[in-house]
C-alpha cells in the first residue's frame, strides 16, 4: 500500500488496521494469555500505522485498537460496542470529510495583516471552504470586517455548530469540491497537502481575475504565491492572486 493510496481512500486503511488487530487478538486470545495476545495485537496496529501518510493519522492508526480495547474492558460493553463511538465519530465527521482535513482550527491572528495585502471592496464575498466549527471564520471576520462572510461545511453537525458560533456569517452544508467558487472575491482553505493540487486547478477554472486564493501551511503545487504572511502564529498565510499562473486548468 502506497502512501498517496492510503491517503485518498482515508478513512478505510484505518478501518482495516483496527478489524485485522481485532480478529488478531481475538484468535490469538484462545490459545495464548490474554494480556500476550494483546501485545501482538496492539504492536500489530503499531507496526501498521507507520505506513501512514502524516503523524496525525499515524497516531489515528496505532491508538484505534489500544484505545477500543480499554472502553470495552472498562464499560464492559458487548463486542460490537466499539463501534458506537466509530458511528458518532462518522456522524460528526463523515467518510467524505476526512478524505480533505481533519478539524483543526485557525488561529484566532492567524490572518492578520490579510486586508493590506488583499485589499478587497467593501462587502466583498468571501468564503471559508471548509469551516468546520467556524474557527476560520472568526479569524476572517478579524482580518476582513468589511467583507460577507460566508461558510461551507460537510458535516451536518460541524455546519450546525459554525451557524450557531457564526451567526453573522451565512452557513450551509455542502461539498467544497462540488460548490461553485466563481462568485466569490476571496476563498480562503485550512486544508491538506495531498488536497491543494485539486484547489490550485479549481481556483484556475473558476475564480475570477482580481479575487484572491488564500490557505493556511499549505503551498499551491507548481504556483508561485503572490504573497506569504507569517509572525502571527507558529503558521505559514500563503496569499495567491487570480489568474493563477502555472496551474494547469480542468
Amino acid at each position: 500500500m502506497t502512501k498517496k493510496w492510503l491517503a485518498s481512500t482515508w478513512p478505510l486503511p484505518a478501518l482495516l488496521v483496527w478489524l485485522l488487530a481485532w480478529m488478531i487478538f481475538a484468535g490469538l486470545a484462545r490459545l495464548l494469555p490474554w494480556w500476550l495476545a494483546l501485545l501482538v495485537a496492539g504492536s500489530f496496529s503499531t507496526a501498521a500505522s507507520l505506513c501512514g501518510p502524516n503523524w496525525w493519522r499515524r497516531l489515528i492508526i496505532a491508538a484505534g485498537f489500544p484505545l477500543s480495547f480499554l472502553v470495552l474492558s472498562a464499560s464492559q460493553l458487548p463486542a460490537w460496542g466499539w463501534l458506537l463511538p466509530l458511528g458518532l465519530l462518522l456522524l460528526i465527521y463523515p467518510l467524505n470529510a476526512w478524505r480533505d482535513a481533519p478539524v483543526f482550527p485557525t488561529p484566532f491572528n492567524a490572518l492578520k495583516g490579510l486586508a493590506e495585502i488583499v485589499q478587497l471592496p467593501v462587502q466583498a464575498l468571501v468564503l471559508d471552504a471548509g469551516c468546520g466549527m467556524g474557527d476560520g471564520l472568526r479569524a476572517l471576520r478579524s482580518a476582513l470586517p468589511q467583507a460577507r462572510l460566508h461558510g461551507l461545511e460537510w458535516s451536518w453537525p460541524l455546519a450546525i455548530a459554525c451557524a450557531l458560533r457564526c451567526p453573522w456569517a451565512r452557513v450551509r452544508r455542502g461539498d467544497i469540491w462540488l460548490a461553485d467558487w466563481s462568485g466569490y472575491q476571496l476563498v480562503y482553505l485550512f486544508q491538506r497537502p495531498e488536497s491543494m493540487g485539486r484547489a490550485a486547478v479549481k481556483a484556475a477554472t473558476e475564480m475570477q481575475p482580481g479575487s484572491w486564493l488564500v490557505s493556511l501551511d499549505f503551498q499551491l503545487p507548481g504556483v508561485e504565491a503572490t504573497a506569504c504572511l507569517q509572525g502571527n502564529s507558529r503558521h505559514k498565510v500563503w496569499i495567491y492572486a487570480m489568474p493563477l499562473d502555472g496551474a494547469q486548468r480542468g
